[in-house]
């Protein structure tokens, strides 16, 4: 079928609004938008869906999402009636339509004899980890696109183990989605008798104080927090989303006294108004923030994501100014402490770990191995992170204490299996208040560590290529970087050239191959005689291709050096489409 056949099927079906029907009549003199909207399925990986909130086969709206919904209720009805018993939890954030698309999935499993915990309104996305673990359920959905612009909206989905849904089902619920009609074959029913007959339960308060419970049991050093808590100074901001409600009263559990929270970004709007993005990695949006903390004196001032589950901080530096700290930063500072915080009182694990991933600072492995705690790395994603930590611990061959990835995310505990920036910032206050009775900031800190260990920068670049034909030009530069490794970055010739799709690293200079642990997945790497490490992979949200540059040096101004000749560099890698 033809992306016009489509097209009409769409516009011609009785499953459609008269809204929606006029918003296709809006663009039938424009087949190039035609074209962008029906040419194929916005594809279902092992992260769910991801897209821009319109109508149309490649979009998220709430006939896609009732078509994924459809596939995977199968797949849950295929594990059999224990798992329909134990249900799927679902739970939405901030953005708009959040709600609508929730109840759309919920009023579909039910449908399919499927039980719901339904959470009443917007929560962090850790509490749907959180309550699919908590309450024995089988899966759980997550409605959110995280930290992307407003325009966009996802599914995430989630297994009994409280993380990811791992590839093996994934595949099955693409595979489905395939065969199934999106009008035609997806049950529904009313909501409301869905809840009157017991299909649809619906969570709230309840479950946010067991979550919160197992969050304040994260906390170690009470000591340092009540002595600073009368002085010490914190901003915080949810950019609009559902870190809200819970990060302030775990921060008022925590015995921090003085707590200010952005009024103008308390506001609950899923069109992000006093942000360009929600994004906590990027500084612009502490504008805010920062004039309330230089009004208040503040000492710190942390930022959630509008589903928070990434963190930003930004502390003062040397000067007295208020910096935005890296992911990897913020990473590094809570990888020590949380070792630390742990010496101090005796309660290290003996096989200790604190996991990262591949495209996060080689200084994480430095610091874990000087304090004779291991480091093992996987793929970006906390699907994979949470995937090794039950790997490990069910062998018995380590207990993770910390895991991190660089874009901001950070988890603690046993009770997620998700990025977590509720218990990120009650633990980096934690942290912030046991550096502050030593007199120091986390500014203080992270130059320790470096003048520690040396320093280390990081720097990731996103090559956005919108549209068809950026999609076709993704596909193409990583197939070529696949059968035709680079052989030098900006001049420095490359030693390694890993293959993370074959799970094969090659050296340059005698062409000799060895097999690594990690593969099947769409990223290359390039180990360069000058100690940087370039990386390259396919975002699997958005339309671009990521550019990781990690890199170290006896100083700082020699790692800077370093950063700006592969960013310059970097561009490049767009030509070879």
């Amino acid at each position: 079928m033809s992306y016009m056949d489509t097209y009409e099927k769409w516009l011609n079906s009785p499953a459609l609004s008269a809204d929606e029907k006029a918003e296709l009549e809006a663009i039938k003199d424009d087949p190039k938008e035609i074209e962008s909207r029906f040419f194929g399925p916005l594809e279902f990986g092992t992260a769910g869906l991801r897209g821009t909130m319109c109508v149309g086969l490649h979009q998220m709206n709430r006939h896609v999402v009732g078509h994924a919904t459809q596939a995977f209720a199968e797949v849950v009805k295929a594990e059999g009636a224990e798992a329909c018993e134990k249900g799927v939890v679902v739970i939405c954030d901030c953005r708009n339509h959040s709600q609508e698309f929730a109840e759309t999935a919920a009023a579909i499993l039910a449908a399919n004899g499927i039980k719901v915990k339904l959470f009443e309104s917007l929560r962090p996305t850790p509490e749907v980890s959180f309550a699919v673990r908590y309450y024995g359920a089988q899966a759980g959905i997550n409605i959110t696109a995280s930290h992307n612009p407003k325009e966009y909206n996802g599914y995430k989905v989630y297994w009994s183990d409280g993380a990811q849904l791992p590839p093996v089902h994934a595949d099955v619920v693409a595979a489905k989605m395939k065969e199934l009609d999106i009008f035609a074959d997806v049950k529904t029913m009313d909501l409301d008798e869905a809840k009157a007959s017991g299909m649809v339960t619906i969570l709230g308060e309840e479950t946010d104080e067991k979550f919160l419970e197992q969050v304040m049991g994260q906390v170690i050093d009470r000591e340092s927090v009540a002595k600073i808590a009368d002085t010490f100074g914190i901003v915080y901001t949810p950019f609009h989303g559902t870190g809200y409600k819970l990060i302030p009263e775990a921060l008022k559990r925590l015995g921090m006294k003085n707590v200010y929270c952005v009024p103008e970004q308390m506001v609950i709007d899923g069109n992000f108004p006093t942000v360009a993005s929600p994004n906590p990695e990027n500084p612009e949006g502490f504008y805010i923030a920062v004039e309330l903390a230089k009004k208040h004196g503040c000492d710190l001032i942390c930022g959630s994501d509008p589903d928070a589950d990434r963190v930003g901080l930004m502390v003062k530096n040397s000067a007295g100014d208020y910096v935005v700290l890296s992911g990897n930063q913020t990473g590094l500072l809570l990888e020590d402490y949380a070792i630390q915080v742990r010496k101090r009182f005796g309660i290290l694990p003996e096989n200790a770990y604190c996991n990262t991933t591949i495209v996060s600072s080689a200084m994480a492995s430095k610091i874990a191995e000087d304090n004779g705690v291991k480091c093992a790395r996987t793929f970006t994603g906390f699907k994979f992170l949470g995937e090794k930590k039950d790997k490990l611990e069910k062998s018995g061959e380590g207990k993770v204490i910390f895991s991190y990835e660089e874009s901001c995310g950070y988890m603690f505990g046993d009770y997620v299996r998700d990025k977590d920036a509720v218990t990120a910032i009650v633990i980096a206050v934690e942290m912030a208040a046991y550096y502050a009775t030593q007199g120091k900031t986390l500014y203080d800190a992270l130059m320790d560590l470096y003048e520690k260990y040396g320093y280390y920068g990081e720097k990731t670049l996103n090559l956005v290529m919108p549209g068809l034909d950026g999609m076709s030009k993704m596909a193409a530069i990583m197939s070529k970087l696949h059968a035709e490794p680079l052989t030098q970055v900006a001049g420095t010739r490359v030693a390694v050239a890993k293959d993370y799709k074959t799970g094969t690293a090659t050296e340059t200079a005698t062409g000799k191959v060895s097999e690594m642990e990690l593969k099947d997945s769409n990223v290359v790497s390039y180990d360069l005689e000058d100690g940087t490490t370039f990386i390259i992979r396919p975002s699997g949200t958005e339309p671009k291709i990521k550019v990781y540059i990690l890199t170290s040096g006896k100083t700082q101004a020699e790692v800077d050096e370093k950063i700006k000749k592969y960013v310059d560099f970097a561009p490049t890698v767009k030509e070879l489409g």
